[in-house]
């Protein structure tokens, strides 16, 4: 044993002289020899595992293209890299399989060319794919995990170092890039904020885009949680059990973020795109929060308003009721023929009345199980085709599938069913003529109902089914129609209701508010409804002017703006002032703009509320700013965001490119920074080209 590893240079030693010399060692110098022997075998193989991990590369690559490709990191990562250079696009950590196993040498599908196969056994499936460019300057690779055993947790996260992600889903305190943001691994499906703030909110897409021109789409029909992680990485988990699915994503390389972006929006909604009614733009709203105990009171509440807005110069908008008024008003159409003849010519309603002013009212998919709605349902036998309703048991009968909604146990709309779509929109229908309503809004379109009773949904109801369902419905009442919520159904004639703000200067308050401007536009969702000026939800610092100021400039710059509380109400009189000179700005600057940029939207997908980041595509300055967002290509907005302030750095995107300040008239350059930029509270910086 202790001549193998002689054995190499004994061919080079006469055999006497080897042999006699062993044999004339005392006892000691045979213990040594055998030491020094076992010493050299061990430093060899030693330096042989060595020189094996020296040779083979920390990474290398298992599928290229043209313009990248895929290399694998053997720590158990999949690296997205552009060429020529291989500069690093994303890092992809895979929790599928286990860390110890090596890199995939082994190539199974090698001959097939374009792909890349490997097999952890026991474990999962790797399968990477080139697949057919989508435009010239984009290509795209396929990623398909598939699990071989039951308890696999397919898991794949991808790094946030030195990347700023974009997209996916809205959160409580919304930030810009999404990396600012905190949330535990959850189904990725619609949700209501209000309450779940830590939950996904009402607008998502499986859309994420990296600020190194990485694209990253999730297929609509992978069962899929998503976790957010500060800084540090967002993870996509396919979860394990006897139905586990392929985990299945696609990574598109394009030369900058602003090419990808213009490459995803071409593919959001596709040719179906379609227009809401453009004549909201440049309608205020104003909630109606008046008495409404009774019909008649909402009546008088609505006409008050309506005298007051008129007094102030305001009379042209939109009177918004609640779901409560709503149903108020939809429950005296329900009397008796000859009582309600006596109503209305005591108390009748008149939607001249109000004119200019128009009316909008609002629904939701559910019905407490109190409510004559549901009872008649009941009664009539229609429960099961008109509400969602839990599988039977043991041959029974099918049950109401109940949610809580405003604090009430209800019912929810079966969307699957068309009549009780037909049903419910016809009612819609009913309740707009009887009332004289402009618009309906419709309230509870987001979230799984059975997920949130942690049963499983149907294959027709999974993820965000009932969302797209019931938004492509209301679509057919026409283009006047607001929904809360949005997921597949960017290309719809539908205006979109952003979720409630807290009243307070946080991001889940007035520095959410660009950052949701920029998530909804980004997905397709341009006509967004933001919330009330001055924020709906209550905080520890009510009735905040400043606060009210700085909520009603931003709104100024974007699609619709809304009002809660009347400027006359919260503030003196010189804000009532600024909210009509803000009111006018909207109609003559802001909406031409946003009609201008819908026909690009229409044609390209291209979004109409921009980031910086949109005219400056490789300055790794625009990545990160929050506060700042464009109209098109050519006005610039860069509000106030914190209290007190009466200055800011302003970043001017777009080197080589010249703006003007819209109040001074000063030029600037692009690719600078305005440093202590002045900006009073009566007003809002903002550029134009």
């Amino acid at each position: 044993q202790l001549a193998m590893p002689l054995a190499r240079p004994a061919g080079h030693i006469p055999e006497a002289a080897w042999t006699s010399g062993f044999r004339e060692m005392t006892e000691p110098w045979k213990g040594a020899v055998g030491g020094l022997g076992v010493a050299v075998f061990f430093a060899m193989t030693i330096g042989i595992i060595s020189w094996q991990a020296l040779e083979q590369p920390p990474e290398e690559w298992v599928l290229r293209g043209r313009a990248g490709g895929l290399l694998w990191e053997r720590r158990g990562a999949l690296l997205l890299r552009a060429l020529p250079g291989g500069r690093p696009v994303a890092a992809i950590a895979v929790g599928s399989v286990p860390a110890a196993q090596p890199p995939p040498p082994r190539d199974r599908c090698w001959q097939e060319g374009g792909q890349f196969c490997y097999t952890w056994e026991e474990d999962a499936e790797l399968h990477l794919s080139l697949e057919p460019p989508p435009a010239p300057a984009t290509e795209c690779y396929g990623v398909r995990w598939t699990p071989l055993r039951p308890d696999v947790v397919l898991k794949d996260c991808f790094s946030m170092a030195n990347v700023s992600w974009y997209g996916g889903p809205s959160v409580h305190a919304q930030r810009w890039p999404l990396n600012g943001a905190d949330s535990p691994a959850q189904p990725l499906v619609t949700g209501d904020l209000g309450t779940n703030r830590t939950g996904y909110g009402p607008l998502l897409e499986r859309l994420f885009l990296g600020s190194t021109g990485v694209a990253l789409t999730v297929a609509p029909d992978v069962p899929l949680l998503l976790s957010l992680e500060r800084d540090r990485q967002f993870c996509l988990v396919s979860p394990a059990g006897a139905a586990a699915q392929p985990l299945r994503y696609r990574l598109c390389l394009s030369p900058d973020v602003a090419a990808a972006a213009r490459h995803t929006g071409s593919r959001l909604g596709g040719p179906a795109r379609a227009l809401p009614d453009m004549a909201l733009l440049g309608s205020p709203i104003w909630r109606y929060h008046g008495p409404a105990g009774s019909a008649a009171k909402i009546k008088r509440g609505l006409r008050a308003l309506a005298r007051r807005l008129k007094r102030h110069g305001l009379q042209e908008g939109v009177l918004a009721l609640g779901e409560r008024c709503t149903a108020v008003l939809a429950a005296a159409d329900h009397v008796a023929p000859e009582r309600r003849k006596r109503q209305a010519a005591a108390h009748g309603w008149e939607p001249s009345a109000v004119a200019p002013l128009q009316l909008a009212i609002t629904l939701s998919p559910y019905a407490s199980i109190a409510s004559p709605l549901f009872l008649r349902s009941l009664r009539d036998g229609d429960t099961e085709s008109r509400w969602l309703t839990l599988p039977p048991r043991h041959g029974g009968c099918s049950v109401p599938l109940l949610s809580t909604w405003k604090g009430r146990l209800c019912a929810r709309l079966n969307v699957t069913s068309e009549a009780a779509l037909g049903w419910y929109l016809a009612r819609a229908r009913r309740l707009r003529q009887l009332l004289g309503a402009a618009y309906v809004a419709v309230e509870g379109a987001e979230g799984n109902s059975f997920l949130q009773r942690a049963v499983p949904p149907p294959a027709e109801l999974e993820g965000d089914r009932y969302t797209a369902a019931l938004a492509a419905a209301l679509a057919t009442l026409g283009n006047a129609t607001i929904i809360s919520a949005g997921a597949s159904s960017s290309h719809l004639p539908l205006f979109v209701q952003m979720s409630p703000r807290r009243a307070d200067w946080s991001h889940a308050g007035l520095k959410g508010l660009v950052p949701s401007a920029l998530h909804y536009s980004l997905l397709g969702y341009n006509f967004f409804i933001p919330d009330a000026v001055g924020g709906s939800l209550d905080s520890d610092t009510p009735g905040d002017p400043e606060l009210y100021v700085r909520w009603l400039q931003i709104v100024t710059f974007l699609p619709v703006m809304a009002f809660s509380t009347p400027p006359w109400l919260c503030c003196d009189a010189w804000v009532l002032n600024l909210t009509r000179q803000c009111v006018q700005r909207h109609r003559d600057l802001v909406v031409p703009l946003i009609r201008k940029y819908s026909e690009e939207w229409l044609n390209s997908g291209s979004p109409i509320f921009r980031p910086p980041w949109w005219l400056s595509p490789t300055d790794p300055t625009a990545f990160t700013i929050e506060d700042e967002f464009l109209i098109g290509d050519e006005v610039l907005v860069a509000p106030i965001t914190e209290k007190g302030q009466r200055w800011r750095d302003i970043y001017l995107p777009g080197a080589g490119q010249v703006w003007l300040d819209a109040r001074t008239a000063r030029a600037f350059h692009g690719g600078t920074i305005l440093r202590n930029y002045s900006a009073g509270l009566a007003e809002v910086p903002f550029f134009v080209k």
